[in-house]
């Protein structure tokens, strides 16, 4: 294996070639470490251990569990596969020192991944992440040398450390508290659920029937394959969820990927609803029909939609780096009501400082139920009268590493005019963001986990959008899109 490297969300390699035991260990150690150099009393406070639905996810969790009980930690190890919210919840909950999960979230079947979250409930920030990697590269390197000693072995002292747990009814507890459930008892909603095999089964689906949902399921069962694909709530993968829809004539489906984090969202007619319209139409609704005061964050790459509702409601935005760990931040500290990114991420001011796609999926149903079953896309249409259009896509580019070097030689000196319009604004936060004249913008950045550049679009017409997509085509220069 080659050393290890956290990304955006954790550390993540294909299984027995990147990702494995002795991979695992190191890392869990180094948290360890980590953890303890904190604070004094971070072993008595403990670490939430949970994981997901891959190929042995429940076996690195327990070598993960066995490293920190060695160390003296204590660990709270979940019975079964749980949701990367339902750990940063009971985190928060048990006020440990710390969680790990052992996932890959949305990516292909072959890969699997370590997340710390820190203390607070949130993804670790990158000098905690920066921290880990070069401890647990220092401990791998030490073992694979033969000069430091592998993992003691765990007596029976250290295995009482261990503690078998189930957060889900504190977890689902804490959600009936977020979502309006009368509303979504009165509306009847028929709805289709689909947890992608992943490990957000059996926690959607119940707080929907408790609502008074019908409820229909597909993929409720663990599968490490996923299907033969990867566990992403996009277009593409949600077609089974799609057809259901359309065939029982639901009012909508609902998804989740591999660990619950992310959410997708079809509407009556089978059509797939962008995550970033969404965001626009949850804070309107969090703020007009909930009552809800503060700011919204978004990242660089989400769209303005959000900006534009919230200049309607007077209320301040926060712009962020990919990764939501920054927003969690700015949820742990009060700050928004609500913090989103483009790739199907988000969370809600009073609950976890971290992705929770299935609260967003609880917050989709009440708002349609609220307008009596209504249609997502009129919902969206309602909107666009209010606030303006704004259109936005995404498009990703597999590239050699010398069309990336040259890509990022063009960007040192971004175009002063794209697509007939003059570029006003250069936003470096995270990639290079070209913002024009008219309020359209393109954003070019290299992605946190994949080999690939995404490609980020925004304009108020299909005309000015396709003809800014095009510019960035130009800029990337050569590469596979998918």
């Amino acid at each position: 294996m080659g050393g290890i490297k956290f990304g955006t969300s954790g550390w993540r390699g294909i299984i027995a070639e990147d990702f494995t035991f002795a991979g695992v260990r190191a890392v869990s150690q180094a948290i360890g470490e980590y953890v303890t150099a904190q604070e004094s009393g971070a072993k008595g406070r403990g670490v939430v251990i949970g994981y997901d639905t891959r190929f042995m996810s429940e076996t690195f969790a327990a070598e993960a569990a066995k490293s920190l009980a060695a160390q003296g930690i204590r660990v709270f190890l979940t019975d079964r596969d749980a949701p990367t919210p339902v750990i940063a919840y009971e985190i928060i909950r048990r006020q440990t020192a710390g969680g790990i999960i052992v996932t890959a979230s949305h990516n292909p079947p072959e890969y699997n991944g370590v997340k710390f979250s820190a203390a607070w409930g949130g993804p670790a920030l990158p000098a905690a992440t920066k921290e880990i990697e070069t401890r647990a590269n220092t401990i791998l390197a030490d073992r694979q040398a033969g000069g430091a000693p592998g993992m003691p072995p765990v007596g029976a002292e250290a295995s009482r450390l261990i503690e078998r747990i189930d957060p889900r009814e504190a977890y689902l507890e804490r959600l009936r508290a977020l979502v309006d459930l009368p509303t979504l008892r009165r509306a009847h909603l028929k709805v289709v659920v689909d947890p992608l095999y992943g490990s957000g089964r059996g926690y959607l689906d119940r707080l929907l029937q408790e609502g008074g949902c019908d409820v229909a399921l597909l993929h409720d069962w663990r599968d490490p394959y996923f299907g033969g694909r990867s566990p992403e709530p996009s277009a593409e993968g949600l077609r089974d969820l799609a057809s259901r829809v359309v065939a029982t004539g639901a009012h909508l489906g609902l998804a989740t990927d591999g660990d619950a984090d992310r959410f997708g969202l079809v509407d009556a007619d089978g059509s797939f609803l962008e995550p970033n319209y969404f965001l626009g139409l949850l804070l309107s609704h969090l703020v007009k029909a909930r009552g809800w005061t503060g700011g919204v964050a978004r990242s660089v790459a989400t769209s303005h939609l959000v900006d534009a509702v919230a200049r309607h409601l007077n209320i301040p935005v926060f712009e962020t780096p990919v990764g939501f760990k920054y927003i969690g931040e700015l949820i742990a500290q009060d700050k928004v009501v609500l913090g989103g990114e483009e790739s199907a991420g988000l969370s809600v001011k009073n609950h976890v400082p971290e992705k929770d796609g299935i609260l967003a999926c609880l917050l989709a149903a009440e708002l349609v139920a609220s307008h009596g079953g209504g249609r997502l896309m009129d919902l969206l249409r309602a909107l666009y009268a209010e606030v303006g259009t704004i259109l936005t896509k995404r498009l990703n580019y597999h590239l050699e590493p010398r069309v990336v070097a040259g890509l990022r030689a063009r960007l040192e000196e971004p175009p002063k005019r794209l697509a007939d319009r003059a570029v006003i604004q250069i936003n470096r936060l995270d990639g290079v963001k070209m913002v024009l004249e008219d309020g359209s913008w393109l954003l070019l950045r290299p992605s946190g986990t994949e080999p690939v550049v995404r490609l980020y679009a925004e304009a108020s017409t299909e005309r000015q959008l396709d003809a800014i997509i095009a510019e960035g085509k130009s800029l990337i220069g050569a590469g596979t899109e998918n």
